[in-house]
């Protein structure tokens, strides 16, 4: 099966999708404007299943308006090509970012394209949606990204007690991602309760809970919230609020959580393509001595296939290789664009020389892609500018495709970025040096596309340079 690159794309959206979206917007979905504030939609509290969400609200109520004909928008690519106005908007922060960046010529093609209309790109994946503003892993997350352009979306896939797959990026997040601890009935089933902080003592406030402690039915009645939590508190209701003060809960209400399989009819209403991670168990497997590993990543694959989804439209991703073996063996058809996360660049027991000397035994082992961090991609030579480094050129000599990781995951960069900069931090000093490695990624690295917490900038960039 070959390998799909990005591609630009244009989606109607269905019209109860669009009205869900512009929820988010305040714009209307039915009269095409797409303004964002004269005419603002109703909105509801709703159940926002995200990480830090709080109260359980209704659906996403938004009145359909005047009856449209909606037959190109049964999620089918328009005939036409052209993206209907109202769906896609990319708002202040593209320009925010372009503005930021030193004089170049880059920054003058990103400023000439301000103006052009904008399309959905493959090139832009949203990371667990849109989680620099929205709960990840949430239903207004993920139609948040759709509305930036986002072609691809990221649910990460664990399990809960009754063996049920949902979006969570990690089995045991739920005190960081939703309020599970502010319910008592459920936050008592918890591996590790809620531990106050102790000054006294010097010991931080902790707690772990996980999706396996509890049904997916009680994993639904949860609201999602930012990602965070608060070591130095002494209350839950202090632990919860422990949103980066560079994000925002103004999105936070209540996001709505999903499992995989709502998470595929969403993808698929909306368009988009699907890249779930299989996230390593933190409960000892086989769970209850006969779920095993394969029985787990084979039960995400046999979801995709229920829904009748194409293979082609789905980049299944794990950092372990062995999971990315086993469908490139027993799914060949959803292994050719399985996805291998490679860490191996920052594990203490490997390294960055040998992750890249083993670029050549993936590839021989039938592996296409590969994924590791953005950082393990560049370098800076000896004029301080940005280059691909050894790992990107051994991975394309290897004949590998290559996607990674994150942008808009780091907060402000007039610090050097932090994490995922960490081999180009000389070079960073400013918001719009996001533009400058982005472009070295796509024009030198030439990976596929770019996880990104905001995708309206990795959408931005695509629509300007035609991927």
């Amino acid at each position: 099966m070959a390998i799909h690159a990005p591609r630009s794309k244009s989606i109607v959206v269905p019209l109860a999708a669009a009205a869900a979206l512009c929820s988010l917007f305040a714009c209307d979905a039915s009269d095409g404007a797409g303004d964002g504030g004269d005419e603002a939609c109703d909105h509801h509290d709703e159940d926002h299943g995200e990480d830090h969400g709080e109260d359980q609200g209704e659906d996403h109520g938004e009145d359909q308006g005047e009856e449209e004909d909606s037959e190109e928008g049964e999620g089918e690519e328009s005939e036409g090509g052209e993206e209907p106005a109202s769906l896609l908007t990319l708002g202040p922060r593209p320009l925010f970012l372009v503005e930021q960046m030193a004089d170049s010529v880059l920054k003058d093609e990103l400023l000439a394209c301000a103006d052009r209309p904008v399309s959905a790109s493959d090139f832009s994946i949203g990371h667990r949606g849109a989680p620099l503003m929205f709960p990840e892993h949430t239903r207004e997350s993920y139609e948040a990204a759709a509305r930036m352009g986002a072609g691809v979306l990221e649910c990460d896939v664990t399990f809960t007690k009754d063996r049920e797959l949902v979006c969570r990026h990690s089995q045991c997040d739920l005190h960081t991602t939703t309020n599970i601890l502010a319910v008592p009935e459920l936050a008592a089933k918890c591996t590790e309760p809620f531990v106050p902080a102790d000054p006294e003592q010097g010991t931080e406030a902790s707690a772990m809970c996980c999706a396996s402690d509890i049904t997916l039915a009680e994993f639904h009645s949860l609201c999602g919230k930012m990602d965070g939590a608060d070591p130095t508190a002494t209350t839950v209701e202090g632990y919860l609020a422990g949103t980066a003060n560079w994000r925002t809960d103004l999105y936070s209400t209540c996001g709505t959580l999903l499992s995989h399989a709502e998470s595929v009819a969403l993808f698929d209403e909306l368009g988009v393509g699907f890249t779930p991670e299989l996230k390593a168990p933190q409960v000892e497997m086989p769970y209850e001595g006969d779920y095993t590993q394969e029985a787990y990543a084979q039960q995400l694959i046999d979801e995709y296939v229920a829904a009748g989804i194409a293979p082609e439209r789905v980049w299944a991703q794990s950092f372990e290789l062995e999971d990315v073996l086993y469908w490139l063996a027993e799914a060949p058809e959803f292994g050719a664009q399985a996805v291998f996360l490679d860490d191996e660049v920052y594990a203490e027991d490997v390294g960055y020389e040998a992750a890249v000397a083993m670029l050549p035994e993936l590839a021989a082992e039938g592996v296409n892609i590969v994924a590791p961090p953005m950082f393990a991609l560049v370098e800076l030579d000896g004029a301080s500018q940005i280059v691909p480094s050894a790992y990107a050129l051994e991975a394309k000599a290897a004949g590998l495709d290559i996607i990674t990781w994150t942008l808009e995951r780091s907060g402000p960069l007039n610090a050097g970025g932090g994490w995922y900069y960490q081999t180009t931090t000389d070079a960073i000093d400013r918001d719009g040096d996001a533009y400058e490695l982005l472009d070295v990624l796509a024009q030198d690295v030439g990976v596929l596309g770019v996880f990104s917490d905001w995708p309206a900038t990795t959408t931005y960039y695509a629509n300007c340079k035609g991927l």
